[in-house]
């Protein structure tokens, strides 16, 4: 397999997105849906139709609008529950809150082997991670994960003028980090969103990790991997900069 390079630069950055590429966050999300179905039709006694329902209703508000700062973050939920509960269930929204963010956090996090993967990576680049999404609900994640110690520079488009697909994002990375954007490369799921975002900004190379791989789209990665753990493969060919002695910069 041909290695990611950019016009004889080597690579010194690595870009990550977050969810659906180092964490299997919609993935999880459906499988803690299944486990609330079966609570709410064993434990609180919703009829079957009824659970399925509320449960799928929630997660569908849920992932168009994970937070709101006009509410306290675990009310948020509590307040998306309620907006899906049939309105004699209403009572259980702020117990189904809890649990929800209790259940969540133990199908979503960093399997073994990502954690290998960016534990060997930073030994030989600069890692980015940057993430679109509500800054509370990023990092929050972050934070629950503990992400922060795997890179150099964090940036959630919740705190910043842009996200992705907006180039600026992008550069602001490289800005951090001291490297030119012709020497990263952007790993994520989205084509419109990483792909397209790291090729605005004329990255050095832009990896397309996807959930479907069906999906039809004029723009096109400069390579396509089934999983994250596979990047080592495109780089393997591609001399390694060691990493320049610096203190990790959380942005």
């Amino acid at each position: 397999m041909a290695s990611v390079c950019s016009e004889n630069n080597d690579v010194s950055a690595i870009f990550f997105d977050l969810d659906n590429t180092l964490i299997q966050t919609r993935k999880c999300d459906t499988r803690t849906c299944n486990k609330f179905i079966e609570m709410l039709e064993q434990e609180y006694g919703l009829p079957k139709e009824m659970a399925v329902e509320s449960a799928a209703s929630f997660l569908r508000a849920f992932r168009a609008r994970p937070d709101d700062d006009s509410f306290a973050f675990e009310e948020w939920p509590a307040h998306l529950w309620r907006n899906s509960l049939p309105k004699n269930y209403r009572h259980l929204a702020k117990t189904l809150s809890t649990e929800w963010l209790k259940y969540r956090y133990q199908n979503l996090t960093l399997s073994n082997d990502v954690i290998h993967l960016l534990e060997s990576l930073r030994e030989d680049y600069l890692l980015g991670l940057i993430t679109n999404g509500p800054s509370r609900a990023q990092w929050y994640k972050i934070d629950r994960l503990g992400l922060r110690k795997y890179f150099d520079c964090v940036l959630v488009s919740g705190d910043l003028p842009w996200e992705k697909p907006d180039q600026h994002i992008f550069l602001e990375a490289c800005k951090l980090l001291n490297v030119e954007p012709r020497t990263c490369i952007m790993v994520g799921d989205r084509l419109d969103t990483d792909i397209k975002g790291g090729k605005k900004a004329e990255l050095g190379g832009t990896i397309w990790v996807p959930l479907q791989k069906e999906e039809q789209s004029s723009i096109l990665p400069d390579f396509t991997i089934d999983k994250v753990t596979e990047l080592p493969e495109v780089l393997s060919n591609s001399p390694k900069l060691k990493r320049c002695a610096r203190t990790s910069t959380v942005c």
